[in-house]
């Protein structure tokens, strides 16, 4: 019998396909994936180190996998992911309850280190190259698939540690990320997400002008996708040229998302991030009015060191006028090493609290008064499944992310559906969030 091994990925998407490569690399070599940690002799606790909340997460994790060791078969844990690779030999040292523990490049030899320590080793990578292309064993349903288009960041936001973490940009070609999705697309997939730190600064360092419409414009010309989404595009790297692709497709999601943080000119340039509100208004407009009908998203930062009142208030009055279609938002978070958290002007947690909850409030009337003038709309929609307590199928359209966004509730009669399927439904009502239907 093979060695079981379990994974839990926890964080971004770009984690997410990490872990999926690690997964078919494990596969490839003999070793038996399980889906849960009560059946596995090693558990991989693949980390994410982005903001506090996250790495609280990570560790509690570990800590929880921890307890299985006296209570269940668990034999060895390997610790992988952003806060293995920025805090490596901080973690080995506090939790001696796991064994393995890779940075970054450890992932490539995964396969080494989950049998190093099954048998009895203690295992430490701190080196290594991260592999961005490789088989993968989808952690999604089999209709949709994220795609990493680049690692790295570029931008050096004042207040994010990911370059520090995954080092500068750099992009996979064309011709790798079209590899892929052809594969992805030939065993099933219909929806294809492209994620990376910023996909709108996919190519800015390869040659021969290469960006993100014209890798899109490549990606459309596969047969049998459904819908290809953007994810984590910066608003300042919205071409034209990009639009106009976007406009001219079906195949690609008039959906963008785009976080801006905020809105105040000052809060912006101490974030070292582009724009001011006149500035940001102008563009979204510009958006709108050349990608009819497109649904934007954006993640915005409540106390950010210096953010006085009357800026919040600015950033609460421009969501109320620009009225995003869906928007994601969260307290600034300290990060060590990073500039932001070294500013003297730091906000009381509590101020941080009240200005969240105020702020997501304000969203969700926002969202209730969108969402309501959808009754009596139809849409395409994609089959996610089938709810078992509402006994309604759950659709999504091509305005909403999986397990981010809305979804759409909808009984179709006597036509069954199953995951993957297409159908028009029109919508019948709303709480304000979900969408109600039928098709």
């Amino acid at each position: 019998m093979s060695d079981r091994v379990f994974i839990m990925s926890l964080g971004c998407d770009k984690n997410r396909v990490d872990a999926e490569i690690m997964a078919a690399k494990l596969s490839a070599e003999g070793f038996t994936l399980v889906e849960d940690i009560r059946d596995c002799d090693c558990a991989i606790i693949n980390t994410c180190g982005f903001i506090e909340s996250a790495k609280k997460e990570s560790i509690d994790a570990i800590f929880e996998a921890a307890g299985f060791k006296d209570t269940g078969d668990l034999r060895g844990i390997v610790v992988t992911g952003c806060l293995s690779h920025r805090y490596i030999d901080e973690i080995a040292d506090e939790i001696p309850e796991a064994d393995g523990f890779l940075a970054l490049g450890g992932n490539a030899d995964i396969c080494n280190a989950v049998r190093k320590v099954l048998s009895g080793s203690k295992v430490k990578i701190s080196s290594g190259d991260l592999p961005m292309n490789g088989d993968r064993i989808l952690s999604t349903p089999g209709h949709y698939a994220y795609v990493k288009i680049a690692e790295g960041c570029n931008n050096r936001c004042s207040y994010c540690a990911i370059p520090l973490i995954r080092g500068n940009y750099r992009s996979r070609t064309i011709d790798d990320v079209e590899a892929e999705v052809r594969k992805l697309v030939d065993g099933g997939v219909k929806e294809v997400i492209l994620v990376a730190q910023d996909t709108s600064a996919y190519g800015i360092d390869l040659k021969y002008g290469t960006s993100l419409a014209k890798l899109l414009t490549r990606l459309t010309a596969i047969e049998g996708i459904w819908k290809i989404r953007l994810l984590y595009t910066y608003i300042d790297r919205i071409t034209d040229e990009l639009l106009a692709v976007m406009a001219g497709s079906d195949k690609i999601a008039k959906y963008l998302d785009m976080p801006l943080q905020h809105c105040s000119e000052s809060i912006l340039r101490r974030m070292r991030r582009y724009g001011s509100r006149d500035i940001l208004k102008a563009r979204i407009e510009d958006i709108r009015e050349k990608v009819p009908g497109v649904a934007l998203r954006s993640t915005f930062m409540v106390g950010f060191p210096g953010e006085t009142g009357e800026q919040f208030e600015e950033l609460c009055d421009f969501l109320k006028e620009m009225k995003f279609e869906r928007a994601g938002f969260f307290a600034f978070s300290p990060e060590e090493g990073t500039p932001a958290a070294g500013y003297a002007d730091q906000i009381d947690d509590d101020i941080k609290q009240e200005r969240l909850s105020i702020i997501q409030t304000n969203q969700a009337d926002i969202m209730f008064g969108l969402e309501k003038a959808k009754e009596g709309c139809e849409f395409e929609a994609v089959c996610d499944g089938f709810d078992q307590e509402k006994l309604m199928y759950v659709l999504r359209s091509e305005y909403d992310t999986p397990e981010v966004d809305t979804v759409i509730y909808a009984l179709g009669g006597e036509k069954e559906l199953m995951p993957g399927d297409i159908v028009r439904v029109k919508i019948i009502s709303s709480d304000g969030e979900d969408l109600y239907g039928e098709f």
